[in-house]
């Protein structure tokens, strides 16, 4: 059994990836991709357009067509006085023969129906792109949730560890008589508590990770060890700033919604020009040959035994041109130019519908970047004070329940910039693939 080069090279991305338990995003995406059924059938529906975008397909070249016949018959002219071959007469023939059509002149049908194979290849590749952008965008988005759900888990383990070292120092104040039994049962309390807030987590974080390998069609018992893959990538990675004027260029330029609507509103105007050309006349042209090989003879006369040949040629040319059909190609025309309209209404839309998602997106990324920034010092603070209190709470200056507080703070600042950071990533994937640059990324 052969294995064609891509196969290749998703297994062996599939066996870099799960053997080492390493996955980064691009590799997430490049795995998905490679075994994506959908992308799979585009490449099968552009390499159909491909094959039917000819100029013979568009009926440029002429038509010859090979006939053969091959007659028998039996007269009997046994009781017909009136003949000259009495008895059973037997005839055979052989009627090979050739035929030419070629359409001349058809209203320029021909040129328009190429026009139209280019266009059905172009949507065929733009589908192809679609798919291609919408999948990477699906795998991205999970890969990073999975990443934000696996940042929340260490998030509430780091603040189990804290609680734990708590509850040992109340127990241990307890034994010497420093701590009464109210403050050991609320840490004990507390420490229940973050572990089911962790039990929790857990199940979310498996379920995105599972969503994650459900997008890149890996089965999750070909992990290796039956274990989840590392990720590797960070949700605090460095993302670059979108320029409104460059961000309106970019999609006008490259969003593939809109080149997909672009191509539509190109074929309707194709098939108004294809509709318009059934009002000319059409001119055709037909060429031939039909040679004919018989034989002639009598059953019961053996003298009587002849064999024919004989070849016709002919040549027509024939114009036809429809006077009257209740105008039936008119109003054809009139309804392909108000689709016509129609799909320019609809590219219209878009464009201020994509022009309005840029600057609401644009406005909201700029706020989610000032607010990790902000969140990232409340974070600091939170911390600092969480240490402060921790000092106090050893020299007695605070009871427990002030340092809970002071925890909960620190760790509803965590959780807080950890999931503004997702928040972050998935504007900033948002607006990426609107400007078409995540297509044009993983095109190649």
């Amino acid at each position: 059994m052969k294995l064609s080069f891509l196969t290749i090279l998703f297994l062996s991305t599939c066996f870099s990836v799960f053997s080492q338990e390493e996955l980064s995003a691009k590799k997430a995406v490049m795995v998905a991709l490679e075994n994506n059924f959908q992308m799979q059938i585009a490449e099968k529906q552009i390499e159909v357009a491909e094959k039917n975008n000819k100029w013979s397909e568009a009926g440029l070249f002429p038509t010859v067509d090979l006939t053969a016949g091959y007659n028998h018959s039996v007269v009997d002219n046994t009781n017909n006085p009136f003949t000259f071959t009495p008895g059973l007469i037997y005839n055979g023939q052989i009627n090979p023969g050739i035929n030419v059509n070629w359409n001349i002149f058809s209203g320029f049908a021909v040129k328009i129906s190429k026009d139209r194979l280019n266009q059905l290849e172009s949507q065929s590749n733009g589908n192809y792109s679609l798919i291609l952008e919408n999948t990477a965008y699906d795998v991205l988005q999970a890969y990073y949730n999975a990443l934000f759900q696996d940042s929340q888990l260490e998030n509430l383990k780091d603040i189990l560890e804290l609680t734990k070292k708590q509850y040992q120092y109340e127990e241990s104040k307890q034994k010497l008589g420093q701590s009464n039994h109210l403050e050991v049962v609320q840490m004990r309390n507390q420490l229940l508590s973050d572990s089911i807030n962790i039990m929790q987590q857990k199940v979310v974080r498996d379920n995105a990770y599972r969503n994650l390998l459900l997008l890149m069609n890996v089965p999750e018992e070909d992990l290796t060890g039956n274990s989840f893959p590392s990720l590797v990538d960070s949700l605090g990675v460095p993302l670059e700033s979108f320029q409104k004027e460059k961000l309106i260029e970019e999609i006008t330029a490259n969003n593939q919604n809109l080149k997909n609507q672009l191509i539509n509103l190109e074929l309707q105007k194709t098939n108004t020009d294809l509709q318009r050309s059934f009002l000319y006349p059409t001119l055709t042209a037909q060429l031939g040959a039909s040679p004919s090989f018989g034989n002639f003879r009598a059953l019961n006369d053996e003298n009587l035994n002849a064999s024919t040949q004989q070849i016709s040629y002919f040549a027509n040319v024939s114009l036809r041109y429809s006077l009257f059909d209740n105008w039936k190609n008119k109003r054809a025309v009139e309804v392909s130019k108000i689709q016509e309209e129609i799909s320019e209404m609809n590219v219209k839309e878009l464009e201020k519908q994509l022009l309005a998602n840029s600057h609401n997106l644009a406005n909201l990324y700029e706020i989610r970047n000032h607010l990790v920034n902000v969140s990232s010092e409340n974070v600091a603070y939170a911390q600092q004070a969480y240490k402060m209190g921790l000092d106090r709470y050893n020299l007695g200056s605070i009871n427990s329940i002030d340092l809970l507080q002071l925890r909960n703070s620190y760790l509803n600042a965590k959780l807080n910039y950890t999931n503004l950071l997702f928040q972050r990533i998935q504007t900033y994937l948002e607006l990426y693939k609107l400007t078409g640059s995540l297509r044009l990324e993983y095109s190649n």
